[in-house]
């Protein structure tokens, strides 16, 4: 809706200036400029016939003002000769690097910020007409978003919420821009370079919080084992023969090994005299 606006502005301005700012002087040498093309045909047509490819835009002035019908384009255009003159508008989307920004964050940590910004011209006469270079304006008013977007936000929030703030610095450049003709498509933070000393400190935390970890889940691990081995304590206690099997069991591995250890089973009987009764 914003760009069908500025569009309709743009059309009634040019329709009033046609209305009251032309006068004689303007049809005479417009009818001057006419009868030298025809005098000097076919000569003329190298010099007057324009054409511009199908991603271009052709903005015609003439004796300084914009001429009707909006930009001209795509294919063969003509304009008067010594009279008109125009510039072209390239429609298609570019793309530049934002210089890393030294930003203060709201917690107070200092980090060099860059992006990229994809951008595009949808309407050539305005991106002419009210803006002196809408290319090398966007890119400055891209950096200034940045520092101001980035400034209100903690260090946390700007390494964990990269898509957040990509949103809302698109959001700001495309509603600063849309005078301009200028349509803003995408936003991304490229980089975000941190002082050495907090590298080291941040590193050195992740470690910690990584060792703290470690040693929980080694405790853990210590715990269930020790509820495993009272249990099977207790089941062995309570059965007698379980402890036969284990045994049996125990040797079977020992044997499958390759090894020199001679082995001397000691009866399990002997054994038993040893464990309590089960009463």
């Amino acid at each position: 809706m914003g760009h069908e606006k500025m569009s309709n502005q743009i059309e009634a301005a040019e329709n009033s200036q046609d209305d009251t700012e032309r006068g004689i002087c303007y049809y005479v040498l417009s009818g001057l400029s006419l009868i030298v093309f025809i005098c000097t045909l076919p000569l003329s047509l190298f010099f007057c016939l324009k054409i511009v490819q199908e991603y271009e835009r052709a903005v015609i002035f003439r004796l300084g003002r914009l001429l009707p019908g909006g930009a001209k384009g795509p294919g063969i255009f003509f304009i008067l000769p010594c009279i008109d003159t125009y510039r072209k508008v390239d429609l298609r989307v570019v793309s530049f690097d934002v210089p890393p920004q030294e930003i203060l964050t709201r917690d107070s940590v200092t980090v060099a910020v860059d992006a990229v910004v994809y951008f595009r011209i949808y309407n050539a006469t305005i991106s002419i007409t009210q803006v002196e270079d809408a290319n090398r304006s966007t890119r400055l008013l891209a950096q200034t978003t940045l520092r101001n977007v980035l400034g209100t936000k903690n260090l946390s929030e700007i390494l964990s919420e990269r898509d957040n703030i990509s949103h809302v610095m698109q959001s700001s450049l495309d509603e600063a821009t849309d005078p301009w003709g200028v349509k803003v498509e995408r936003v991304e933070v490229k980089d975000v370079r941190l002082p050495q000393q907090l590298q080291r400190a941040m590193a050195a935390e992740a470690e910690a919080t990584r060792e703290a970890r470690a040693k929980v889940i080694a405790a853990d691990g210590e715990m269930n084992a020790s509820r495993s081995l009272k249990e099977a304590a207790d089941i062995i206690a309570e059965n007698p023969q379980a402890l036969q099997l284990r045994y049996l069991q125990t040797l079977t591995t020992i044997s499958a090994e390759k090894n020199s250890t001679i082995i001397f089973p000691l009866p399990i009987d002997f054994i038993s005299r040893f464990v309590p009764d089960g009463k």
